[in-house]
């Protein structure tokens, strides 16, 4: 069987980033937080953990606790959390992707300057609340679907900046910004692509390995967005497409009698979970 890994599976920069500020962090004295999993794969987090790591989900958490060091994710957070975050007496390590910062920085300032602001992405997302909380609320609208962009509508034409969560998938920015444009009732409109180029390149050629493969391998985390936003590539694609978080919940019976698989990873896998996975197909099948 012929197996072949994307070039662009697993850890993006920001990612690695983050991942390897932690670790190094664990090899000093005194206790040591991240604020929300500081990625999305539980295998990863289980092992910080199991280092002593303790992840926190709200400011609040932190009253009461040994005074040590907190590590912002790489989702980054809202202006309002920093603040917070710098006033509790905690040393506190900033780990947001620097992809991520530009859109604070880009919404910061189109909000302070009077502008309604679009964000395509998911609202549950942590990157989308983070950026939500660079920008004034109420006039900031996150939309993720398309019924969502064709039931925008704004009480008074205004400027409008539009920007993307940068796990998105491209084509859907695309497919909601011409919705949104062709509305035409704003006074002007700033578009501001912001999915990062590792999220394009890992979706364009997770699409084109589908398109020349018998079956997908889909490795990452369940709640990874951007791992989902691979599966649903993936699986437009070539119908034979699995979406696994480790190398336990793969089926190899699935994929008997085929001759060619292809495999790719979110931004949050482990390259050792990768080449698990790989080496695995190759030697049973």
């Amino acid at each position: 069987m012929k197996v072949t890994v994307a070039k662009s599976a697993g850890f993006c920069f920001g990612v690695k980033r983050a991942v390897e500020l932690v670790y190094e962090q664990t090899a000093k004295e005194g206790a040591l937080y991240t604020y929300g999993p500081i990625i999305h794969n539980e295998e990863v987090v289980r092992d910080l953990e199991e280092k002593g790591v303790r992840v926190i989900e709200d400011v609040s958490q932190l009253s009461g606790l040994p005074k040590g060091r907190v590590v912002i994710r790489s989702h980054g957070v809202g202006r309002e959390v920093t603040e917070q975050l710098r006033e509790s007496g905690f040393e506190v390590l900033d780990a947001t992707c620097p992809f991520v910062k530009k859109i604070h920085r880009i919404v910061a300032d189109h909000s302070a300057a009077g502008e309604h602001i679009i964000i395509i992405g998911n609202p549950s997302h942590p990157e989308v609340e983070g950026i939500c909380g660079w920008c004034d609320r109420s006039h900031t609208t996150v939309i993720e679907t398309r019924q969502e962009a064709e039931q925008f509508a704004l009480s008074e034409r205004k400027k409008l900046c539009i920007v993307s969560q940068t796990t998105y998938n491209n084509n859907k920015f695309e497919n909601l910004v011409e919705i949104i444009e062709n509305k035409g009732y704003y006074i002007s409109i700033c578009i501001l692509n912001t999915i990062c180029n590792a999220t394009e390149e890992r979706q364009r050629e997770a699409r084109s390995l589908a398109r020349r493969s018998q079956a997908m391998i889909v490795v990452g985390g369940r709640h990874s967005s951007n791992t989902q936003k691979l599966f649903e590539i993936c699986k437009d694609e070539c119908n034979n497409t699995y979406y696994i978080q480790t190398l336990e919940d793969l089926d190899v019976t699935e994929l008997r009698g085929l001759d060619n698989v292809g495999i790719t990873a979110g931004a949050s896998t482990p390259n050792n979970i990768i080449e698990e996975v790989q080496k695995y197909v190759r030697d049973e099948l």
